[in-house]
């Protein structure tokens, strides 16, 4: 033992010795920096392949270490990366490592270095880091000349959502250079005099023939580009999963997704590999979302199942393990059979594809028919069968198989689907009958109408149906009207009498039960005097309610129609029970706008029906198709009438509540009673409401005569009013005095144009024939004679005017009623001699005067004037003793008539004297020719007389 125990103590001294100069030994070779550093480009993908070895490891040493890595761009201290790389060592090992560029290596130089340390825990305190390597200076393309332009990288494969960065390089200045994506101008960085990259960050799948890049020298035909390709992303496969239908093969299933398919062949779409580890065997697949697998023979029975996906960016897996007896998907049955067994009866059978004695399947089978569903379940190996009962006559059923494992199910196998029909059986309900009864001149218009029987019902085709009349007041006495199966209803005509009316249908089998209504002698005259009632339905109907019949009843029905119930409308109905008092009458085939009518009826126990209640209303109100067309009767100045009385309201979408009489505002005001309404264009109507219905007369009144109102009427709804329509114009009457005004005005104003046209006419007449005389009162000579008897004769001056002739007339008193009578007797009488006075001008002188024409001034000539007639005008003879000769000058004249007035003013009296002017203009009108001198003087010259005088008679002058 001491031995054994020296022994122990030098081993593990030496042990010791050799430990420590090992450490030694490792210290001085591990502070070496790794040697022959090589460094190879690689355009295809863009990477760095680095080279290098340690030459200072031991023999037979294995050592863990880490490498550093520096890769600077464009010069040395430019790093851009830093990355450590750990591995196991040994001595003079050719170490390998490659590092991906961001940037194409050919628009950028690339420097390498490299230092080691030893990451072994059996030497902690030589973890240190070496010297750095010499830098390896990688550049992949020369720069290119003045004229040339070169983009990188060249189809360049990425994956959608990942960055890729374009550059180009030329000799060209960088300002003349634009570069596009997808024809989009894009500015990139510089990276020295000669090269420019451009960064895409989150490229999105552009089409599968690539994505365009380009650049082109501004103003020359210098351009170059390149295509990038972007990749859909790799999906994992879905639902994977593997199923056997006959133990023989496996059908593995998934969802491939998306399709990572490029143009170009830059990249097919995705493979399929499938691998089973039990076995060890791996298959790739020939379809993209399904593969088979062949089962061998040895009984295995589980299978570990391994997919992969792959394109030329990555790779993408699923697993599944399963036991093969868990994954049976039977195929479908087959061989399905039915056997009737009456018509209500039927066994159904079917087969399915071995899977051997040990395997038991369930099936599912399903009849659906009539609508409704009828399904079992039966346990079975190789055939199966079940029975089916209570199922519809005539009646086409669809029977639906399928099969699965018992034990483990899986999957159920696909249906198998087989179609029959059911043996036909008599019509097992009677046909639903109703009636309408009309009396018409000593009969019954009975309208029979039925309802088809239903499928379920009817039991098969139904071939007719009979119609059974028996009088019940000759229940002898019956007739058969058979009635085609297409036709729903039928027409009778019958007497007073009560009659009994069976309905049956017949198909190929047999007969319905009968359908009885009862027609009664007076049943067309129940319907009268039943008030109709209004009605408002619901959004699912018309509920409606009624008091119940007196006595016995065995049901009521409530029928109704659009609008009007009779011969020819489309009568439906509904039949309820005896204590039913209540009910909603929905239909599909009600519609908006239209009115419906109801009629609700008892029937007793004899089957006679008694009308209850009328009742009418709209499934849905809307506004009135049409306004009414108004009449205007009635006008007068201060009012009119507007009716409507032809406008049917029972023809309207909805219950007419009332009429909006529209009148156009005049200067913005409305008559009282009237609702001031604005419009949007800031127009301005008057609105009237009337709220009855059958108030179809409206009259305006409070209106201005002759005065033009447009007015406008509509009807309204609950749900709103008709449609707008023109405006009617009227115009109100004048007043009956206005009209006489406007007649009788230009009557006055007629006359009164006549009149003033008539007076001066006549003053025309007058001033031609019959001129005025002035009054020689008036005249200024007047005031020449000085008389202090009478202070208002005046004497002409004879300046002022020059007469020709004055006749002075002295006349007695008695001779003024002999005036009176004729004038004949006048002249006859024994008037004193007129004196003529010849008053010559002095210019006018002549030895042989010519003639003169006087006249007598009747208004200064008494006799003439009572007379009523104009004076005569005496001619002078040629020797008469009172001729005057020619005046030397007017003065001489008026001496001598002042001399003789004066003189003779007090013998005669004033009345007794006349004084006539004779004018030699004037011509003789009327008078006794033979008493007037013949051959009268006449002056040589016949003036115009200017003014009048008045003077006394007197001797005549003598001659100058």
């Amino acid at each position: 033992m001491a031995l054994f125990a020296i022994f122990q103590k030098t081993f593990l001294l030496a042990l010791l010795s050799w430990r420590t100069y090992q450490s030694e030994v490792l210290a001085e070779y591990l502070s070496l920096t790794p040697e022959s550093l090589k460094v190879f480009p690689n355009s295809a993908c863009q990477c760095l392949q680095l080279q290098w070895n340690v030459h200072g490891i031991p023999y037979h040493q294995e050592l863990k270490m880490v490498f550093q890595m520096e890769i600077s761009r464009i010069r040395p201290s430019n790093v851009i990366w830093v990355g450590n790389y750990s591995t196991t060592v040994k001595r003079d090992q050719v170490l390998h490592w490659r590092w991906e560029s961001e940037l194409p290596l050919e628009c950028a130089t690339h420097f390498v270095r490299i230092q080691s340390m030893v990451d072994d825990a059996k030497f902690p305190k030589l973890s240190i880091w070496s010297n750095w390597s010499s830098w390896e200076e990688v550049h992949v393309q020369d720069y290119p000349g003045p004229s040339t332009l070169l983009v990188f990288p060249k189809n360049k494969l990425v994956e959608e959502g990942s960055s890729i960065t374009i550059c180009y390089i030329s000799g060209i200045n960088h300002n003349n250079i634009t570069c596009y994506l997808h024809n989009e101008l894009i500015h990139g960085e510089q990276l020295d005099p000669k090269a420019s990259a451009f960064k895409l960050n989150n490229v999105s799948f552009f089409k599968r023939s690539g994505t365009n890049f380009f650049c082109k020298v501004n103003q020359t035909d210098i351009q170059n580009g390149t295509t990038f390709f972007v990749s859909k992303v790799l999906e994992e496969p879905k639902n994977f999963s593997c199923e056997t239908q006959d133990f023989e093969t496996l059908k593995c299933t998934w969802y491939p997704g998306v399709d990572t398919g490029l143009d170009w062949n830059i990249q097919h779409s995705q493979s399929y590999t499938l691998f089973e580890s039990f076995s060890g065997k791996k298959q790739s697949c020939k379809h993209k979302d399904s593969c088979d697998w062949k089962i061998t023979q040895d009984s295995q029975e589980m299978y570990n199942f391994t997919l992969t996906a792959a394109n030329n960016l990555r790779k993408r897996s699923v697993n599944i393990i399963f036991n093969l007896s868990h994954r049976v998907h039977p195929m479908a049955p087959h061989s399905v059979h039915f056997e009737n067994r009456g018509s209500t009866t039927v066994l159904v059978s079917w087969k399915v594809h071995v899977l051997g004695n040990y395997l038991t399947l369930q099936c599912q089978v399903e009849l659906e028919g009539s609508g409704k569903v009828i399904q079992h379940r039966v346990d079975m190996k190789v055939n199966g069968e079940h029975l089916f009962g209570e199922l519809v006559p005539d009646t086409q059923y669809v029977a639906r198989i399928r099969c699965a494992n018992a034990k483990h199910f899986w999957k159920w196998s696909e249906w198998t689907v087989e179609n029959f029909t059911t043996p036909e059986a008599a019509p097992s309900e009677a046909p639903d009958v109703w009636r309408i009864v009309k009396s018409e001149k000593g009969s019954h218009i009975v309208s029979l109408f039925w309802k088809p029987l239903s499928k379920f019902h009817a039991n098969g085709k139904i071939l007719f149906y009979n119609v059974v009349v028996e009088n019940l007041d000759k229940p002898s006495t019956s007739e058969l009207y058979p009635i085609p199966a297409s036709t729903r209803d039928a027409n009778l005509t019958l007497d007073l009498c009560s009659y009994q009316i069976h309905i049956t249908a017949n198909n190929s089998v047999g007969t319905s039960p009968a359908s009885v209504i009862v027609i009664s002698g007076d049943s067309g005259n129940r319907t009268e005097e039943v008030e109709e009632e209004k009605i408002n339905s619901r959004e699912d109907g018309f509920f409606m309610s009624w008091k119940p019949l007196s006595g016995d009843v065995i049901g009521y029905v409530v029928d109704w129609c659009e609008h009007r119930q009779d011969l020819f409308c489309n009568l439906q109905w509904k039949k309820l029970g005896p204590n039913t008092t209540s009910t909603l009458i929905s239909s599909d085939t009600f519609r908006p706008g239209v009115r419906y009518n109801f009629r609700i009826h008892g029937i007793s126990t004899k089957n006679i029906a008694y009308l209850l209640e009328n009742k009418t209303g709209y499934f849905q109100e809307l506004a009135p198709l049409d306004s009414p067309q108004v009449n205007i009767t009635n006008l007068t100045s201060r009012s009119f009438a507007m009716t409507w009385k032809d406008y049917a309201t029972e023809s309207q979408p909805g219950f007419i509540q009332g009429y909006h009489v529209y009148l156009k505002a005049r200067n913005r005001q409305c008559h009282p009673g009237f609702e001031k309404e604005v419009l949007s264009d800031d127009l301005i109507r008057c609105k009237f409401d009337i709220d009855d219905p059958r108030k179809k007369t409206f009259i305006m009144e409070n209106l201005q005569p002759e005065s033009s109102y447009e007015f406008f009427v509509t009807s309204y709804t609950g749900v709103g009013e008709g449609p707008n329509g023109t405006f009617t114009k009227v115009t109100t009457s004048d007043e009956p005095y206005h009209k006489l005004i406007r007649i009788i005005l230009p009557m006055i104003l007629f006359v009164s144009l006549i009149i003033v046209a008539c007076y001066w006419k006549s003053e025309w007449v007058k001033e031609k024939c019959y001129p005025d005389i002035p009054d020689p009162y008036k005249s200024s000579i007047l005031s020449l004679i000085k008389s202090k008897e009478n202070p208002h004769l005046t004497i002409m001056n004879v300046k002022d005017c020059i007469p020709d002739a004055i006749e002075v007339i002295n006349k007695p008193e008695g001779t003024k009623p002999q005036l009176l009578e004729t004038r004949k007797p006048v002249i006859e009488s024994a008037l004193i001699e007129p004196v003529y006075l010849y008053l010559l001008q002095e210019e006018k002188k002549s030895s042989h005067p010519g003639p003169c024409i006087c006249f007598e001034n009747l208004t200064y000539n008494q006799s003439a004037s009572d007379s009523g007639s104009c004076g005569h005008v005496p001619v002078l003879p040629e020797d008469s003793p009172c001729q005057l000769g020619l005046l030397t000058s007017p003065d001489n004249l008026l001496k001598t008539l002042e001399k003789n007035y004066m003189n003779s003013l007090g013998e005669i009296p004033a009345e007794e004297t006349n004084l006539n002017y004779v004018s030699q203009l004037a011509s003789p009108m009327t008078g006794d020719k033979d008493s007037l001198p013949t051959n009268p003087p006449v002056p040589a010259h016949c003036s115009e007389y200017k003014m009048q005088m008045a003077v006394p008679p007197m001797p005549c002058l003598p001659s100058p």
